[in-house]
């Protein structure tokens, strides 16, 4: 089965989003998930070259620490309405 096209449709939906750290990050780990020439595959999908995909799999691979928090303490949905 050809996965491109799926990816496609799933990396035009969410890509333009996001920014461009997060877009490594989602294309590395699905590169990740399809093993043996899954970079090659998400790159033809997305539209991006090799090496942004590769350096999304070595991001998620090195171990580094997470980014802290985006919002600002106090900024959650609790109490939600206002």
């Amino acid at each position: 089965m050809d996965v491109e096209p799926s990816l496609a449709a799933k990396f035009s939906a969410l890509l333009p989003h996001v920014d461009e750290r997060t877009q490594r990050l989602y294309l590395g780990s699905e590169a990740r998930s399809l093993g043996q020439g899954g970079i090659a595959a998400v790159a033809r999908a997305a539209g991006m070259s090799r090496q942004t995909v590769a350096a999304g799999v070595d991001e998620l691979e090195s171990g580094a620490t997470p980014l802290e928090r985006v919002r600002r303490a106090g900024r959650g949905v609790s109490g939600w309405p206002r």
